[in-house]
């Protein structure tokens, strides 16, 4: 190892990351460990709270990435129905006889929109299993008055999103007994920080700033698809279903998953060195204000006729806490719009320079089909989730307003007999 690799490889223990784990323990009021990434910290997480083979609970509309995590962990998981207006999982709907099978249940607060956490932490004590809760859209988010992330045994947060590094994360434990066993967990699991990717990390931000200055983003995202620089041609990635039979064989064992664990983040596993933790300390600093702005943003967009799906009469209700001023609303990370045509809406965005991400479609009993996990007692909700939700970046969205009027979109129809609420 190069000398300079070497300094990288020890800046884990330096006072960076400590710093950045008191300021996370001040939110959460519990021990939190600092992770590479939040889909290293669930992997750490779920090897710690299940046993081989245990089945475990988890939304169907959620990233492909979060699937081979619990996959990689040896576990089964066991898609759950969902609320069809903000993807939270429909406790009344799950079966008695699947609540009677699981090993634990991972929430995922998509977007941001909390998961019924204090349902769920009732049902998993009634159970004696673990709730785990996937922090990764809703850092700021909070529900039962409590933040998302302090009802679970364990949680998991990115700071890829909110804080918007790009790296980084958080595992926090309930048990502060436990904190000594997870840090030696992920430093068994870590690999040895690169330069490489240190000076790749730092260079990013300019050279995606100059992409943006030039108007060159279509040219850049045409030039990575022709050099295959791309890992994702489709919303979801290539299952690869015999490959994954194979890796799943191996479970528990994240290098045999790594393949479809590191996709749109290679250094997912990679210790942090000064460069990149300097970075991530900075933009959590600046936490409070970013949650401000997301605030704004949601309550805007929650007020527009796309955030509920229109009745029969084709008007759009707005839904619960609109227009009821900024502490009624949460921070979304991105807020799901429903629009009758959401192809066309994501082409009129996409003509003014603002990409759509983070779908998640088709939900994932339909794209990895019952080889590979327990397909939900009642896909319905998911489906029509995962087809009609729009997520839109709150800090943008007086422009996507804008670009939605101007387009004539309509609000997506509502699904039968539904009148769940949102926000």
């Amino acid at each position: 190892m190069a000398i300079g690799e070497a300094g990288l490889g020890s800046a884990r223990h330096g006072s960076r990351p400590k710093r950045l784990e008191e300021t996370m323990r001040g939110r959460l009021g519990r021990e939190c460990v600092y992770v590479p990434s939040c889909r290293f910290g669930l992997f750490v997480a779920l090897r710690h709270g299940c046993p081989p083979g245990g089945r475990v609970l988890m939304s169907p509309v959620n990233d492909d990435v979060i699937f081979f995590v619990v996959l990689a962990a040896g576990l089964r998981p066991v898609q759950a129905p969902l609320n069809p207006l903000d993807a939270s999982i429909d406790v009344d709907a799950v079966p008695d006889e699947v609540w009677g099978s699981l090993s634990a249940v991972l929430t995922t607060n998509l977007y941001g929109n909390p998961d019924d956490a204090p349902r769920l932490r009732e049902k998993c004590d009634a159970l004696g299993i673990p709730l785990f809760e996937d922090g990764a859209h809703a850092i700021g988010s909070e529900v039962g008055g409590r933040p998302v992330g302090a009802w679970g045994d364990a949680s998991v947060f990115s700071l890829s999103k909110h804080v918007g590094v790009k790296a980084g994360g958080f595992l926090a434990c309930a048990d502060p007994g436990l904190r000594e066993a997870l840090e030696k967990t992920c430093e068994d699991l870590l690999l040895p920080g690169r330069l490489t990717a240190e000076l790749a990390f730092t260079a990013r931000p300019y050279a995606e700033a100059a992409v943006r200055g030039l108007r060159l983003r279509r040219a850049a995202w045409a030039t990575m698809r022709l050099l295959g620089l791309t890992e994702r041609e489709e919303i979801r990635m290539p299952l690869r279903a015999e490959e994954l039979a194979r890796a799943v064989d191996l479970a528990p064992d994240l290098t045999a998953h790594d393949s479809w664990i590191r996709v749109d983040m290679h250094d997912y596993r990679l210790r942090s060195g000064p460069l990149r933790l300097g970075r991530i300390g900075r933009g959590l600093d600046r936490l409070e204000e970013v949650l401000a702005a997301c605030r704004a943003g949601t309550e805007l967009l929650l007020s527009t006729p796309w955030a509920r799906p229109a009745g029969p009469g084709g008007a759009s209700e707005l839904p619960a806490g609109a227009g009821a001023g900024p502490a009624s609303v949460q921070p979304l990370f991105r807020v799901p719009l429903f629009v009758a045509d959401r192809d066309a809406a994501i082409a009129a965005l996409a003509r003014r320079g603002i990409v759509v991400g983070y779908l998640y479609d088709p939900p994932l009993d339909d794209y990895a089909g019952a080889a590979f996990t327990d397909p939900s007692p009642d896909p319905s909700g998911a489906r029509w989730f995962a087809r009609h939700a729009l997520p839109v970046d709150p800090l943008r969205a007086r422009r996507v307003v804008e670009v939605l009027q101007e387009s004539g979109a309509r609000p997506a129809e509502a699904p039968g007999g539904l009148e769940p609420t949102r926000g």
